[in-house]
């Protein structure tokens, strides 16, 4: 008896410790778009014949040593204060070293969807929070000082959470750490602040995603979503799933029809039961081995677009 006690007792403690380190949310600190295309840090990426601009941080941290600066400071700052963090060029280096190709994805029936760089690098990195840093240094005579803008994004949804923006007092100092420490630290408690109630409500109420359900054209299986099981259309069945594994059963339906379906502000828990973090990609695996089994026996194929949204894709593997 006295055994199986401590044993739920250790259990406790285990399950207690594992929340405890999870209630910071984990930080990366990349450079703003706004930064990047003054700096001359842009790139062009081709999505299915849309050319997009996006931010080239490779190049930007291979060839700007106060930009390394720069993060090197706000990371200090922030692990300093509790702060889990992701490096920006540990996480490149990670993709870099990844042999598949995954900026396009393709069914065996042409089907195709692409993922962004900057996708696949929230994908990759997982942090919960992105916080986007500008600056700029400004002499005046023998001084100098800087003006910064940081913002905190939720790496999933890409909503902004808030930020914080100040500059130094004239200083001697040229020193770009420095003069960034002097004019950031005034304002990390409140932004900080900020970035914890966030986090705490995204553990009562649940992570915000996006996830959509389609299905694939003249598909072997012969399905779509008005397809009926056990009297009740495939459509039907999802929502129910929704409803029974959301936080609370939240989520908004945006639009449907018989080969798609949209869902927005869909609320998944943060963790699994196991204390295992839990992301947009795992939570719809889940729904996944539910299509895949009978009485539904359908082929499903995952796939990710970004940190924050999957799809869901019927009919073929």
């Amino acid at each position: 008896m006295k055994q199986k006690l401590l044993l739920l007792l250790m259990s406790a403690l285990l399950t207690n410790g594992i929340f405890a380190q999870a209630k910071k949310p984990t930080l990366m600190v990349v450079p703003s778009d706004v930064w990047c295309s003054t700096n001359g840090y842009m790139t062009e990426y081709d999505n299915q014949g849309n050319i997009m601009n996006v931010p080239d941080y490779q190049t930007a941290l291979q060839t700007n040593m106060d930009l390394k600066l720069a993060i090197a400071k706000i990371n200090d700052l922030m692990a300093e204060r509790g702060f889990p963090l992701k490096d920006l060029e540990q996480q490149i280096k990670l993709i870099n070293q990844q042999n598949a190709e995954m900026n396009m994805t393709t069914s065996s029936n042409g089907n195709a969807l692409a993922e962004s760089p900057i996708d696949r690098l929230l994908r990759t990195a997982k942090a919960d929070i992105i916080l986007e840093l500008t600056w700029n240094v400004v002499r005046q005579g023998p001084k100098y000082s800087l003006t910064f803008i940081l913002e905190g994004k939720d790496s999933y949804t890409g909503k902004s959470i808030g930020g914080a923006n100040g500059t130094s007092a004239p200083s001697f100092s040229a020193e770009l750490p420095v003069l960034l420490e002097e004019a950031v630290v005034a304002h990390l408690d409140n932004f900080n602040h900020r970035l914890q109630t966030y986090f705490e409500d995204l553990f009562a109420n649940g992570r915000e995603v996006s996830f959509e359900v389609r299905v694939f054209a003249d598909n072997e299986a012969g399905i779509n979503l008005e397809s009926e099981f056990d009297g009740y259309e495939l459509a039907e069945i999802i929502d129910d799933w929704m409803a029974l594994n959301t936080v609370e059963g939240r989520f908004s339906k945006l639009g449907s029809s018989e080969n798609y379906v949209q869902y927005e502000q869909v609320r998944i828990p943060l963790y699994k039961t196991n204390g295992v973090a839990m992301d947009t990609e795992s939570f719809a695996r889940q729904l996944r081995s539910v299509l895949r089994k009978e009485p539904y026996n359908i082929p499903v194929k995952v796939l990710n677009r970004g940190l924050g949204k999957t799809i869901l894709v019927l009919g073929e593997k």
